[in-house]
């Protein structure tokens, strides 16, 4: 009888064990999935917040507190370095940081603000380039800035690198020779020298009217469009014969509108702070040339095209349908500004 109790009590104590097992398991994959609850939404707001783009910031207004801040004078292409190291420095220190090169959520998933910043490091380094090679001297035969020589490799450093070394510590490193480049030219007797020069600015301007055409194509590409291909071997062009043209039919694939949308949007933020910048140091040269009015046109189409989009998502109708196509709005933009591009390039020629 005494045996049969103990048995009895010893499989009610193993029973309420295997309760008290079950009922431990269950609170820890509840506190599991908390936890994994509480980081995907902490994720998802600061995805949002890191998703939005720079405000435009006043380049005469902040280049004269940096010079002030940094005890210098306002020498001749000072406006254009300095917004150009803005422009550099935005891509590092705004909300999240450079995104492009991150490995971990949420950066890891969003992909409209890498985009973004391509944009933005497509002209810092169309813009750094021309600074080594044309702005920064007075002829084809002269020697490079040594600190611009070594900022434009540095800005051309591969942007989806996230270690050995990091995107951003590269960048940095190109700021900072820019920043040197900038104490020279400043200086009260200048150790570097910045030309603003009708020739110097249409080379630059050159690089900027292949971009936004380029852009003008892919954005237009977003409903499909036919391009004619003519293949004619060159030995028989001169011999007058007529090519054989083939239709082909060229669309921006669906997972790509929308990084095309704000690539354009980030070179559009970008490109209208250097064209303001632009219009300060070769005020002279754009006076004489009667092209202030076609650079303030410019920066209108570009600043345009960065309006806030309202819509949850890049839209991408047919031209005449219902809903809308954002990226043929932000053709239209970016075509206006190219065209103005070429007119302003045409009187920077003349006489």
């Amino acid at each position: 009888m005494l045996d049969w109790k103990n048995r009895l009590g010893r499989s009610g104590s193993s029973g309420s064990s295997a309760t008290a097992d079950r009922a431990g398991h269950r609170s820890l994959l509840l506190a599991l999935a908390a936890v994994v609850g509480l980081y995907l939404l902490v994720s998802l707001i600061l995805g949002w917040y890191w998703s939005r783009e720079p405000d435009r910031f006043p380049v005469q207004q902040h280049v004269r507190q940096a010079a002030e801040a940094s005890q210098r004078q306002i020498a001749n292409g000072y406006t254009t370095v300095e917004t150009l190291k803005q422009v550099a420095s935005t891509l590092l220190d705004k909300p999240g940081g450079y995104l492009t090169n991150d490995i971990a959520p949420p950066g890891l998933w969003l992909d409209n603000m890498p985009s973004w910043e391509y944009g933005v490091l497509v002209q810092v380094r169309d813009l750094s380039r021309a600074l080594r090679k044309d702005f920064a001297r007075s002829q084809s035969q002269s020697t490079e800035d040594p600190d611009l020589s070594k900022a434009e490799p540095l800005f051309n450093f591969d942007n989806r690198s996230w270690t050995l070394p990091a995107s951003e510590a590269e960048y940095r490193n190109g700021i900072r020779f820019l920043d040197r480049y900038l104490a020279r030219l400043s200086d009260p007797a200048p150790k570097a020298q910045f030309y603003a020069r009708a020739d110097n600015l249409n080379n630059w301007l050159g690089d900027v009217g292949t971009r936004l055409g380029s852009l003008s194509q892919r954005l237009s590409a977003s409903v499909g469009r036919v391009r004619l291909d003519a293949k004619l071997a060159p030995e028989l062009q001169a011999q007058g014969v007529a090519p054989e043209v083939e239709e082909e039919r060229v669309e921006t694939a669906w997972l790509q509108i929308d990084n095309v949308f704000y690539e354009a949007r980030g070179q559009a933020w970008a490109l209208s702070h250097l064209l303001r910048a632009v219009e300060v140091d070769f005020a002279d040269v754009l006076a004489k040339k009667n092209a202030t009015v076609s650079v303030r046109q410019i920066i209108r189409e570009l600043e345009a095209a960065q309006e806030p989009l309202w819509s949850p998502m890049v839209l991408n109708g047919s031209g005449y349908g219902v809903l809308a196509n954002h990226s043929l709005v932000m053709a239209n933009y970016i075509s206006r500004a190219n065209a103005a591009i070429i007119d302003l390039r045409n009187l920077l020629s003349q006489g």
